[in-house]
């Protein structure tokens, strides 16, 4: 048993490290877009399914409350945590339009969506892409080795290289918080010209 524990940690921190060399200039990129679209007024929207739903939900509560320091809270919004709204739109309507039609409602043109999916191919992520699109906002997709569909639909993706459900949603979390840090770093500790 302590072999399969210390095999999956090891696996976990090669997936991410590996991730990292292959993504690190990709996530100062969409570090500096968030930052961007903060400083012009604009929030960050995010949204996933299960697991990535609390990802997603993690990630939004990072960029209100501050990571690494005591800051203002930043405009992020997960969609997936208003259960009277998902249930609504579920019920009235369909599951594939629980994302799509929140974004139709509150994206604005320059806001930045991240779909979260270890697969990548749920009918709800994609059309709340097609949404997002259409409003002129920025789409950033975390997926895995299986997600093209929702890659493909982003302007920014970041493929973990796994096909492990768990080893992808642990390295979307040190992503979202690797991110979060950056845009920190980049809206509050940079030099402030006068």
């Amino acid at each position: 048993m302590v072999q399969k524990v210390l095999k999956a940690f090891q696996e976990s921190a090669d997936i991410k490290e590996k991730f990292a060399r292959e993504n690190a200039e990709t996530v100062v990129e969409v570090s500096r877009l968030i930052a961007n679209a903060f400083n012009e007024g604009k929030k960050l929207v995010l949204f996933g399914n299960g697991g990535s739903a609390a990802n997603a939900s993690h990630m939004a509560a990072e960029f209100m409350r501050g990571s690494k320091k005591e800051r203002p809270g930043l405009p992020a919004i997960a969609l997936n945590t208003d259960t009277a709204v998902m249930t609504a739109l579920s019920r009235d309507y369909d599951f594939s339009e629980v994302f799509s039609r929140q974004i139709k409602a509150i994206g604005d043109e320059g806001d930045v969506a991240i779909a979260i999916s270890t697969a990548g191919g749920s009918s709800n992520l994609i059309k709340a892409m097609d949404a997002a699109k259409k409003k002129k906002m920025k789409l950033v997709a975390f997926t895995g080795m299986k997600g093209e569909k929702l890659a493909q639909k982003s302007n920014y993706s970041f493929i973990v290289p796994s096909d492990k459900e768990p080893r992808i949603h642990e390295a979307h979390i040190t992503l979202g918080h690797v991110i979060c840090q950056m845009v920190e770093e980049i809206l509050f500790d940079a030099p402030r010209k006068a």
